[in-house]
């Protein structure tokens, strides 16, 4: 199984392209990523507008440690190309493709990155949120060595499935499956779709310890009051950090004395149980220097 980046990705918020002070306020907020939205939070009549905002927001930096993503229009409207040209040029952490179906459209979109001269940490997200492109995730998982990760979104793939939103998501734990496993086997991160009601702290509470028991990295987030909820849970508690060390050391000094397992709290050590802890050590230790240097 190839190994995602342990950037964190714990809350990664949707800001309207369109609205300069939103993304002058983006630089404060304390969100791990910023998904910079070309697409469905602006209007037809301020796609062009948003796209030189957007643009000049990026290139002019400021955004501390935080991820920069830019989510374009699709190829099929009359902005798609011209955003990927802007973003190619503004040179951001990654260009966000909406409503990703096969794996052809990400390796033309790397084809244009490099034609257009975008700098190689300027990497491919896409959206996976159609039946086909749930069906498709495996291949275009594989398709790029430029694709980095994957947003669920959920509305989407639940309006394309006459599905109803439920709290356990049931109508659509088969696409987030299959989506998880294809992440995982190509070693890209995978973030977890939004949760509408953004007044509903318990609820969207939930919803992200859903997200973290499935695997997700982090959730995707349409207000910046659900920042500090997604934090917190999509960070290892100290409690986990402790007994990760604790595994760790256990499992040094018993391969030391040329034994395969430990004992830790009366549970058995092995080798795979160690490697989990060695990355969540990681991840919070990487949390830190975010939040630091934020």
């Amino acid at each position: 199984m190839a190994q995602a980046s342990l950037r964190p990705r714990r809350s990664v918020l949707y800001m309207p392209g369109s609205r300069e002070r939103a993304l002058e306020k983006a630089r404060s907020l304390k969100a791990d990523s910023l998904i910079l939205d070309l697409e469905d939070a602006v209007a037809p009549s301020e796609k062009i507008v948003a796209r030189e905002l957007v643009a000049g927001a990026v290139k002019a930096g400021g955004f501390g440690g935080r991820e920069i993503l830019v989510r374009i229009n699709g190829f099929d409207t009359e902005w798609g190309e011209e955003d990927l040209v802007s973003a190619a040029k503004a040179g951001p952490d990654a260009v966000l493709l909406p409503k990703v179906e096969t794996p052809e459209l990400v390796r033309e979109v790397a084809a244009k990155l490099d034609q257009l001269g975008a700098p190689e940490k300027t990497k491919i997200w896409i959206m996976m949120e159609t039946p086909l492109g749930a069906l498709n995730i495996a291949a275009i998982s594989a398709s790029s060595p430029r694709l980095a990760g994957i947003v669920v979104g959920s509305n989407d793939l639940v309006k394309d499935l006459h599905a109803e939103h439920t709290p356990l998501r049931e109508p659509i734990v088969t696409a987030l499956g299959l989506t998880m496993l294809a992440a995982r086997a190509y070693g890209l991160a995978v973030v977890d779709g939004v949760y509408n009601a953004f007044k509903d702290v318990e609820g969207f509470r939930d919803s992200c310890r859903q997200g973290r028991a499935f695997g997700f990295d982090g959730k995707t987030l349409i207000h910046p009051d659900q920042i500090a909820t997604a934090n917190e849970v999509f960070a290892p508690a100290e409690a986990d950090l402790e007994l990760a060390r604790r595994q760790v050391a256990a499992y040094e000094e018993a391969t030391a004395r040329g034994e395969g397992v430990a004992v830790v709290d009366g549970r058995i050590v092995e080798n795979l149980h160690v490697v989990t802890a060695r990355r969540l050590l990681a991840l919070g230790e990487e949390i830190a220097r975010l939040e630091s240097a934020a």
